[in-house]
């Protein structure tokens, strides 16, 4: 039995059957990253170890009843910003390099609970900070369609390992499109859950009205299945909401009959590459093929979204970053004269330059004589593209965007030009400001073989209209293939 063949719940389907044990799947995902680690850099940290004794555990917990869940027994990755007790949590920032939290995640204990096996932390951009992980402290992640290209980020480590066969499910965490961005880039499936849908509680903090934890998978079913494990109220945050509709896979069928998709005309401009939108243009045809409506329409914020973005993102990211100052944990200078100077040498030595651009932007826009004029005009700009997301949403059930204006970059193209960087955000960064739902699922492929993703985004806690329509489109689309066939480029 080819196990690289199955999904998620395929696997955890075989493993009650006792076609297969949890043990194989565990020991499949190793030999895949023994294969192809040290091409992809996926991983920052694997329990090999640990997996293989939990592997025993949850088969026993499988066949005595203790683990009943649709997903028991799957092999799961964790982006290294999600807290593990015990297990090394750096944000793949020098500055952490050295950090063991005492506790886990919410999401982690609701994963062990349904009883998945963790492989491992993926890498990711420095504090989530980047579009392809190449800001990371401890090296780039490649992307297994095509190693010299970018996985996308700042989730690139979770989507490169589902990609790749070196996990079945993965968790990243998504800020301005940071999984539905490198999922496009990597062939992967992934969502973006209504803001306060799952827990942050234990995700170390990027922008902290805009940070949302998320699935990665290789298809809908797979996703859908996992974020019904970590969907739910958390009293320990906050912002975790209260909702009874978190049965995301009831709502898959073949049929899309009817559903009204809104396609913002805005989004088929200028800098959209051509190869990106033939195969947006191209599932437009095929949802209409499938007896839905598709209607373009205009969104006159577009041009707004990605400063408002990057104003308030910033700006919350220098207030969350301001408590890694080497007193109380994390990397301390070993050369300095007097706290003031520890505080500065610290956070030179520790900060990427990605990190400390963005903290420089951030206590700009926050400073005296500056506040109104950015960070408060930012707020108000967020409160009007909300106002114009809901005036689509009472027409259209689903919304339409590309995920990437292009596809995944060469390796050093995108850090030559942080702005560029930036703007290649544009599709995703509102859904974001908003707190709406937003699914990538692969469309298509360029002219080099790398993968387009489209993005599908929908109302506050309406989910389910996006993995319907994402399903349906998965299954009329057929088998997308695989990266790195036998370890190699694809």
């Amino acid at each position: 039995m080819d196990l690289g063949k199955l999904t998620a719940l395929q696997l955890a389907e075989k493993i009650k059957q006792h076609q297969i044990s949890v043990l194989d799947g565990v020991k499949y995902v190793f030999d895949q990253i023994e294969a192809k680690e040290d091409k992809v850099h996926a991983y920052l940290d694997t329990y090999k170890k640990e997996a293989y004794a939990r592997a025993k555990e949850v088969q026993k917990g499988i066949e005595d009843g203790t683990y009943t869940g649709p997903l028991a027994g799957v092999p799961i990755a964790i982006k290294d910003n999600i807290c593990i007790k015990g297990k090394t949590t750096t944000c793949a920032s020098k500055i952490l390099e050295n950090f063991v939290p005492q506790y886990n995640a919410e999401v982690i204990d609701r994963l062990e609970q349904a009883g998945l096996v963790i492989i491992g932390k993926t890498n990711m951009d420095e504090f989530a900070m980047g579009s392809t992980t190449e800001t990371s402290a401890y090296g780039v992640t490649r992307n297994p369609w095509d190693l010299e290209h970018v996985p996308g980020g700042s989730s690139g480590g979770s989507c490169a390992a589902v990609a790749a066969g070196e996990t079945y499910l993965a968790l990243g965490s998504d800020t301005g499109g940071s999984i539905r961005q490198p999922s496009s880039y990597c062939g992967v499936t992934g969502i973006k859950p209504t803001y306060g849908t799952v827990s942050r509680y234990g995700l170390v903090a990027y922008a902290s009205s805009l940070d949302q934890i998320g699935p990665v998978g290789k298809d809908v079913a797979d996703c859908a299945a996992l974020l019904e494990i970590i969907a739910g109220h958390d009293a320990k945050d906050s912002t975790s909401m209260k909702r009874e509709d978190l049965d995301f896979s009831a709502s898959m069928t073949d049929k899309i009959v009817g559903m009204k998709f809104g396609v913002p005309k805005e989004y088929l401009s200028e800098g959209l590459n051509p190869e990106v939108k033939e195969a947006f243009m191209n599932t437009l045809k095929s949802l209409t093929e499938m007896g839905a409506v598709v209607e373009f329409f205009s969104m006159k914020t577009t041009e707004y979204m990605i400063p408002a973005y990057y104003i308030i993102a910033s700006a919350e990211a220098s207030s969350n970053l301001e408590r890694f100052d080497g007193v109380k944990y994390g990397f301390r200078a070993k050369e300095y004269e007097g706290l003031h100077d520890m505080y500065k040498k610290t956070r030179t030595e520790g900060f990427g330059e990605e990190v400390k651009r963005r903290i420089m932007l951030g206590s700009f826009v926050l400073s005296s004589g500056y506040y109104d004029a950015y960070y408060l005009k930012a707020l108000r700009t967020k409160a009007l593209i909300k106002k114009e997301f809901d005036q689509a949403f009472s027409k259209y059930d689903v919304l339409l965007a590309p995920a990437s204006p292009f596809t995944a970059p060469k390796l050093g193209e995108s850090l030559k030009d942080p702005l560029a960087m930036y703007l290649g955000d544009i599709y995703t960064v509102a859904v974001n400001l908003c707190g709406l739902p937003g699914i990538t699922v692969p469309c298509g492929k360029d002219a080099a073989g790398l993968p387009i993703g489209i993005q599908m985004i929908g109302d506050c806690f309406k989910e389910n209209n996006l993995f319907r329509a994402a399903h349906a489109y998965e299954k009329k689309r057929g088998d997308f293939g695989t990266a790195m066939e036998g370890g190699e480029k694809a």
